[in-house]
């Protein structure tokens, strides 16, 4: 399936006239790449687009291998049990695509899947592992359909590195096997996937060399068939069993299902930044709409003038921030099944209305969504924890870049697996709550919906058009916030890639804002609650990679220190 095509010629000029406009085309002017470049979570993975990039690869045939070596070495963050998102910029049309691989909840899936026979919503913990969480997988299908159009090499070639990781074995990473600490107590009722990761009946400790024979044979039928050997046949009668037959909240999951899943093109949510132009995914995603109105909040402080270290500048960043996770928890949602107001939401006019609640005195304390133009009555959804994700970039000689987010949500997922695959627990990310005050959640759980996604895949553009920054990033619903700091900490303060996403975090959670322990940030917590926020000090399970554009015209990337990631050049 082709993605959503956009183009906007001469000098960004629509975007001129509308700021922040879902109007998502871009041509760039200049040769954008005399280099190579490609960033991942885990340096096997970045290794993997590095060969691929060598062999005369795209970027998204870099990014495929990495999404598929990161399914054998990261198994518990991503892979093909699950889904994502990609941002692609085409380096010689200068047209910006995306493709929406979120997974769908299947046929059998109703609004109440969530609520407890008492009429509540069930804890997280237990809707979260077996069948209820599962959705069907879009990362592959996405992955064919972008290969269809951009890539160069054959689709087989892209397997080599990660069947080599799943037949001979990888050493079990430290993130992997904090993961399957954490899970240790609810595989206890989950005796396939203890088979697939356990040695002697406990988690492997770092450093043990595993193997993913099952995955390796599929791998080399997908290679050898297409992604049809994943969503019919043997393999989606398997994955149909794992969730149907699920030792924990069993529910349908057919071979239809898996059979009818499709990628869809969707058109990006581009909008203006100072002198930049910044694109994101469009819904499902909330993550382009909602850095957008972060951005746009915050346009109208000298953030520059004020800098990094400056609590005024963190005390802007965290009530635009509150105000944009208002609006995105209440109006977005699946654009095929709720009315949701993009235009609107990110309408300069609504902005500066919303941006004129921010006083620099003192915090506003409640934070209640707008109410944007073209927006249906709705009420705001319980947004659930989530975990694990990964994002990687690619930028190959001929300048086209490829940005993808991959995620199978928590912690392995739904903690079931057929074929070496763990399958996705996307369906958490639904409102466990169908409706409130008799008003319809937006994102609530529908057959065939995809669920809201943080999930932020970003390229930016200067005022010529052309491509000098993208970035993404895994960590649940800091996610958004993670993109739109390092936005503001290349674009405003001046950081490098490497250093805009290495600098600490203002986020926040039911208590107030929390401040990233470890960090430079740790300075603002007084100053931010003299100002009458509440200022919590915590550790954060952050992760990004960017690419920068220098301006010799090189690439160069950045990994989060906070991970084992690497970036590497070509």
């Amino acid at each position: 399936m082709a993605a959503m095509t956009s183009r906007l010629p001469g000098l960004l000029a629509p975007l001129a006239l509308l700021a922040l406009a879902p109007a998502p085309a871009v041509l760039a002017r200049e040769p954008v790449s005399t280099n190579a470049t490609v960033s991942a979570a885990d340096p096997r993975a970045a290794q993997a687009g590095q060969e691929i990039l060598r062999k005369g690869g795209s970027a998204t045939d870099a990014a495929i291998a990495m999404m598929l070596t990161l399914n054998v070495v990261e198994p518990h963050n991503s892979g093909i049990g699950g889904g994502g998102f990609l941002m692609h910029h085409d380096g010689k049309t200068g047209l910006l695509e995306s493709i929406d691989g979120r997974e769908t909840a299947p046929a059998a899936a109703r609004p109440d899947r969530f609520m407890g026979p008492d009429g509540k919503p069930l804890p997280f913990i237990q809707a979260w592992p077996g069948g209820y969480s599962a959705g069907v997988p879009g990362n592959l299908r996405m992955a064919w359909d972008a290969h269809k159009k951009w890539g160069k090499l054959p689709w087989a070639d892209l397997f080599a590195p990660a069947i080599r990781y799943a037949q001979d074995g990888f050493d079990l990473g430290e993130r992997t096997a904090t993961a399957l600490r954490a899970t240790q107590n609810i595989w206890a009722d989950f005796p396939e996937i203890q088979k697939a990761f356990w040695i002697d009946g406990a988690p492997p400790p770092v450093g043990t060399h595993l193997k993913n024979l099952p995955l390796a044979a599929l791998f080399k039928r997908i290679a050898a068939e297409g992604p049809d050997a994943f969503y019919t046949g043997e393999n989606a009668r398997l994955i149909s069993q794992a969730v149907t037959n699920a030792p924990k909240n069993p529910v349908p999951m057919t071979e239809a299902d898996l059979a009818g899943y499709q990628a869809k093109p969707r058109k990006p949510v581009c909008g203006h930044y100072r002198a930049y132009t910044v694109c994101g995914m469009g819904p499902v995603s909330a993550g382009g709409v909602t850095v957008l109105e972060i951005l746009g909040m915050v346009e109208r402080f000298p953030l520059a003038q004020w800098g990094k270290d400056d609590p005024r500048s963190w005390h802007v960043i965290g009530e635009a921030m509150q105000l944009a996770y208002a609006d995105r928890d209440t109006w977005l949602g699946d654009p095929e099944f709720v009315s949701v107001p993009v235009s609107g939401m990110i309408d300069p006019a609504y902005l500066k209305q919303r941006s004129s609640l921010i006083r620099l005195n003192k915090a506003l304390g409640a934070y209640k969504p707008g109410t944007p133009p073209g927006a249906q009555p709705r009420t705001a959804s319980l947004p659930q924890p989530e975990s694990g994700t990964s994002h990687f970039v690619a930028v190959d000689r001929n300048g086209d870049i490829a940005a993808w987010t991959s995620t199978i949500e928590s912690f392995f997922g739904s903690q079931l697996i057929a074929n070496g695959v763990i399958l996705n627990n996307e369906l958490t990310d639904f409102s466990f709550t169908p409706e409130k005050d008799g008003k319809p959640v937006a994102n609530r759980v529908e057959a065939g919906k995809r669920p809201l996604s943080s999930m932020s895949p970003t390229i930016v553009y200067d005022d010529k058009g052309t491509p000098v920054f993208t970035v993404g990033a895994a960590g649940g619903k800091t996610i958004i916030m993670q993109v739109a700091k390092a936005l503001i900490a290349h674009l405003d303060w001046g950081l490098s890639a490497q250093d805009s996403i290495a600098h600490g975090l203002l986020f926040f959670d039911g208590n107030g804002l929390v401040v990233e322990q470890g960090t430079s940030l740790e300075a603002m917590k007084a100053p931010l609650e003299k100002l009458g926020h509440r200022v919590s000090v915590n550790k954060m399970g952050l992760k990004a990679n960017a690419a920068e554009r220098l301006p010799d015209g090189h690439w160069q990337g950045a990994a989060d220190p906070r991970s084992p990631g690497v970036s590497l050049q070509e």
